[in-house]
């Protein structure tokens, strides 16, 4: 795989670990816009949703950079994918949609394109 730096098998782990933390991360920002839409406009609610949406993208942007210097590109922006299934979960949790098979198949389809493409690197 093409890494800038040299990594263990254990230092790559960790940067896997906090990438697929980073992807979490950035997809509560869906939770947060939804949530935002349920306010009204340019209210005090509205305004501070929107802040803490801004600083979770503020946070990764410059997490992002960091992952990236131990992490190839691809493997990155391939395992960003992963976010779906983090839209799916906050969905249930929060907002009490419900996943359907084809919403199962769709994800499983991703999740294997992720794999075909990480695994090509190697």
């Amino acid at each position: 795989m093409a890494e800038i730096g040299s990594n263990s098998k254990k230092e790559k782990l960790v940067w896997i670990l906090i990438l697929h933390a980073l992807v979490c991360f950035l997809s509560f920002g869906g939770v947060l816009s939804k949530c935002a839409s349920k306010q009204e406009f340019l209210s005090l609610p509205f305004i501070g949703i929107y802040i803490a949406e801004i600083f979770i993208l503020f946070v990764y942007a410059l997490l992002w950079q960091q992952v990236l210097k131990h992490l190839s590109l691809t493997f990155a922006f391939a395992n960003k994918a992963v976010s779906m299934i983090w839209a799916t979960t906050w969905g249930v949790l929060f907002f009490n949609e419900v996943v359907t098979g084809q919403m199962l198949l769709g994800i499983g389809i991703v999740l294997v394109g992720v794999l075909i493409v990480v695994t090509a690197d190697e």
